[in-house]
């Protein structure tokens, strides 16, 4: 009985220290999941205020987000970067990151070890044995540890970065697309209802025996492929605002007021200023400073795998009694022999690591070249191919005011008439095709880029590279 005394005593004793030390601890809370959909609906989206200040691209710092009077194309991409749930996932990450370059950078903890003999004989008296110990390696590696974690939380923060400016280009290339589809379904149904009245007279001409099966075949074809045209215009345009709702973080039913704005033509973007941003490509697209970011941590994962090639080391203090009532006080050291393994694994592995990295670098640095090429040569044929397409609008458009004018003359049979007015539509579509491309290609250009290539729809164009300086 008076053994488990005294160590109940010693129990009671520790137990303000534990208290002391776990004082600063964190304590545990539950965080229930949502059961109910949790998307943006049309009222909230009412109450949404967006910082300017952190937007990750200068012409959306530098505007003003209100979307009582409609959402324009800077609007929506600064509701992109608020409320895309991929973002909210990778700051999420971000946060991980932190935490971990937190953790890499604090001191391992001291071991205390208690031990604590009680004889039977008579004469003897209690043995102990304190010691205090610290693992020696663990504060070798923490620099290259520290160095490391905080190259990966800068490779991380450069990485969301890099994904926002993608999310901005997505915003924008679904608003472009999204002002292409109001302006041409008005003219695909136009073109509809032009081929169902020809193929209702021609149905009548051929019921009175005016006019043959094959003639009414053919309208009947034209007038099919002109209702599918508007039932496929109309399927992509509900897709589109599907996918810009999922993209803004939106509940489906959202219906959105775009200030679509007029038709401008896109200003070509000079040889000069493409090569500029093209110098500067490798420290201006944050994914390509974020892989730089990562061979960073590489290389200090690297240097501590080389460090460990040394012996594990841990040093401490003992204080101890025997049982005959003598004291001692000594150290005591744990070592490894670096004899089979001497962590050569390891150091395989990061130096292989390391390369690939590289490797991934220059793929990434020659691929963003190769893109922005091949965007210049297609923006290139398409400009060439809206020049000449507009120079051909006006005869068109002349033609189908000249047809309309003889048809309500009754000097032009309605053929003739459909097929002027088809003739203008079709040619109006085709310009819009082509600047819907070619604002799409800019948006590219702007992805791939960044600032440094304006912004199609502003109205002062030198607005970006001021603000970029």
């Amino acid at each position: 009985m008076p053994v488990f005394h005294a160590v109940a005593l010693r129990v009671r004793a520790l137990v303000p220290l534990c208290v002391l030390l776990m004082s600063g601890c964190a304590t545990y809370h539950r965080e229930p999941l949502a059961p109910q959909d949790t998307s943006t609906s049309a009222r909230s989206l009412e109450r949404i205020r967006i910082d300017p200040a952190s937007m990750p691209l200068p012409e959306l710092a530098a505007h003003r987000f209100d979307p009582a009077d409609g959402l324009d194309i800077d609007e929506v991409a600064m509701l992109a970067v608020a409320n895309n749930p991929d973002l909210k996932l990778a700051r999420d990450d971000l946060g991980i990151a932190g935490a971990q370059a937190y953790s890499a950078g604090l001191l391992p903890d001291p071991q205390l070890s208690v031990s604590s003999d009680y004889p039977g004989a008579v004469g003897t008296t209690r043995a102990f044995n304190y010691g205090l110990s610290i693992d020696v390696m663990a504060i070798v590696l923490r620099s290259a540890n520290k160095q490391s974690a905080d190259a990966t939380l800068a490779k991380t923060d450069l990485g969301l970065l890099w994904q926002e400016w993608q999310i901005v280009a997505q915003a924008r290339q679904l608003f472009v697309k999204t002002c292409f589809q109001q302006r041409t379904l008005p003219l695909l149904q136009q073109q509809r209802d032009l081929a169902r009245t020809r193929y209702e007279r021609m149905a009548a001409a051929r019921a009175d025996g005016n006019l043959t099966d094959d003639t009414l075949s053919a309208a009947l074809l034209a007038y099919s492929d002109a209702r599918k045209q508007y039932t496929d215009a109309e399927r992509a345009a509900a897709q589109t605002r599907h996918d810009l709702n999922a993209l803004l973080g939106l509940a489906p039913d959202v219906q959105l007021q775009l200030q679509t704005g007029s038709d401008n033509e896109v200003a070509p973007l000079p040889d000069a200023t493409l090569d500029a941003a093209l110098a500067n490509l490798a420290r201006r697209r944050p994914d390509l400073i974020a892989l730089q970011a990562g061979y960073e941590a590489q290389e200090q994962k690297y240097r501590a795998a080389i460090l460990s090639q040394f012996p594990s080391l841990s040093v401490g203090f003992v204080r101890a009694r025997d049982t005959s009532n003598i004291y001692t006080s000594g150290f005591q050291i744990n070592l490894s022999l670096p004899i089979f393994n001497r962590n050569q694994g390891n150091v395989a592995i990061e130096k292989a690591t390391r390369q690939r990295l590289r490797d991934e670098y220059q793929t990434r640095l020659n691929q963003a070249y190769a893109d922005v090429a091949r965007l210049r040569e297609d923006s290139a044929i398409l400009a060439r191919q809206l020049q000449q397409t507009e120079a051909a609008l006006p005869g068109v458009e002349r033609a189908a005011r000249d047809a309309a004018a003889a048809y309500a003359e009754r000097n032009l049979v309605l053929g003739a008439y459909t097929d002027a007015q088809s003739a203008a539509l079709t040619k109006r579509i085709d310009v819009a095709t082509l600047r819907e491309a070619l604002d799409e290609q800019r948006v590219g250009l702007q992805a791939l880029l960044g600032s440094a290539i304006p912004d199609a729809f502003l109205s002062d164009l030198t607005f970006i590279d001021t603000h970029a300086k």
